[in-house]
């Protein structure tokens, strides 16, 4: 296999210098002037080959593939008009798309008459995801939403063999960039479907295949504001974790921890320090003499199995770098995240979910009549939500742990009053106080005897 392309280990200079390689490596030359190529292309990560040991590697580099999907097989049919291509399901719904993280699942290669089928798979794999920490935690900060794509034909290009091809809603296929088990789209028609939910923060692709594979698009949208797109195998197990893998750099903002022996321009790594939380150049001595990186967590004992310490290799290199433990989910499919990686994803959580959000409009003064009511996401399986209320910035202690305060019990004089509730998530799995800061939410009204 070719050497893998870098993902950016240490800036966003490197990714950019990556891209402009590969552009360039294209027969002829061209001016500084001329116009971009006809057929952008995006990075996506190639998931790891199937191991005999039963131990897979999350990756096994990066490729730039077209975004719209040239490059494919072509169908000779197309795709027909169905009353359900492109209708809208909310399969969990816990709140408002403005205090929540929204998934968007779309499925390819389900005909009209495997919709259903479309939407079984879709909560079997939530149920996977949901499976896995922080997710089992924290899945009602969630809501899933289904868009059916309704295909000519079912299945998808390239399976079983490089030479099917089939006529899909999204051009999945199988085989992209001569890699087998790299599972490609047109993102174009993605996004066409995916514009039709309410709202789209992170994105899954659920192909009707049992063949392993998927991919990783981790560039944010521009247009639909969604942070990556996931491929999936519906039907394959080990697919639904490259998905999770694939969280782990759209959400939790993580490196990948393998590392390729006996690739050239890989053997070690000698740039500065690089920027994800989860891989280093330092030693665990200096990052606890340094208080940096993951040093809240040295000696921990970690999910993934044994301790939190520095283990060489990491981010593709062998040397050079090294990462918190020695088999996350970052580096192996099917192990669970390491508890750097917990935190990380955590804070992803709470860039675009809220665990307070008014249950009665701020919009106007309430008065004894009126209820002040906020609604607090249940955390499965944790008791880590404080709710305190404040009049005027004095808690009101009798009233803690309370999602609801009637104005008519409140001690109030003359004029206008703020009544403010204020809920913060204590985790033990957030010892970053940067990262603390961010896991609360707060509401004001105003208030009138």
């Amino acid at each position: 296999m070719r050497p893998p392309l870098r993902r950016g280990i240490v800036t966003a200079a490197l990714a950019a210098t990556a891209v402009m390689a590969a552009l360039a490596a294209g027969p002829g030359t061209a001016a500084a002037a001329d116009p971009p190529p006809p057929h952008p292309k995006v990075q996506v990560e190639i998931p790891g080959p199937e191991a005999a040991s039963g131990q897979t590697l999350a990756g096994s580099g990066h490729t730039l593939v077209p975004a719209n999907g040239q490059g494919r097989p072509a169908p000779h049919l197309s795709a027909p008009s169905a009353a359900a291509d492109g209708e809208v399901g909310k399969m969990i719904d816990n709140g408002s798309t403005a205090d929540r993280l929204d998934i968007v699942m779309v499925g390819d290669g389900y005909t009209a008459d495997q919709l259903d089928q479309f939407h079984a798979d879709a909560k079997e794999k939530w149920g996977e995801i949901t499976g896995v920490e922080p997710y089992a935690t924290y899945q009602n900060l969630f809501n899933v939403w289904t868009v059916d794509a309704v295909s000519a034909q079912s299945g998808v290009s390239g399976d079983p063999a490089q030479g099917d091809v089939k006529d899909t809603a999204l051009g999945s296929y199988f085989w992209c960039d001569g890699i087998e088990r790299l599972l490609c789209i047109d993102q174009n028609k993605v996004d066409s479907y995916v514009a039709k939910a309410p709202q789209a923060d992170l994105v899954i692709v659920l192909a009707n295949s049992a063949k392993y594979g998927g991919a990783g698009y981790n560039e944010p949208s521009k247009t639909l504001g969604y942070e990556g797109i996931s491929t999936a195998s519906a039907g394959n197990a080990k697919s639904g974790q490259v998905a999770i893998h694939e969280t782990g750099h759209s959400l939790g903002k993580l490196a990948d921890e393998y590392f390729y022996p006996g690739t050239p321009g890989y053997e070690h790594y000698s740039g500065p320090e690089a920027g994800q939380s989860n891989i280093s150049v330092l030693t665990a001595d200096q990052m606890a003499a340094d208080r940096t990186k993951w040093y809240r967590w040295l000696g921990e004992t970690s999910p993934d199995g044994g301790t939190v310490g520095a283990y060489e290799g990491g981010g593709y290199y062998v040397t050079g770098l090294n990462r918190p433990t020695d088999g996350s989910i970052m580096r192996i499919l099917g192990k669970p995240f390491n508890l750097p990686g917990v935190e990380a994803m955590i804070a992803g959580f709470y860039r675009h979910a809220s665990i307070a959000t008014p249950a009665t409009s701020t919009a106007s003064t309430l008065r004894p009549s009126d209820t002040a009511r906020v609604v607090v996401p249940r955390l499965a399986g944790a008791r880590q939500l404080t709710v305190r209320w404040y009049l005027d910035g004095r808690e009101l202690r009798r009233y803690e742990g309370r999602t609801a305060v009637p104005v008519r019990g409140l001690d109030l004089g003359r004029g206008t009053h703020a009544l403010t509730v204020r809920v913060v998530d204590r985790t033990p799995s957030v010892r970053d106080p940067g990262i603390a800061a961010g896991l609360r939410g707060a509401v004001t009204w105003a208030v009138r005897r």
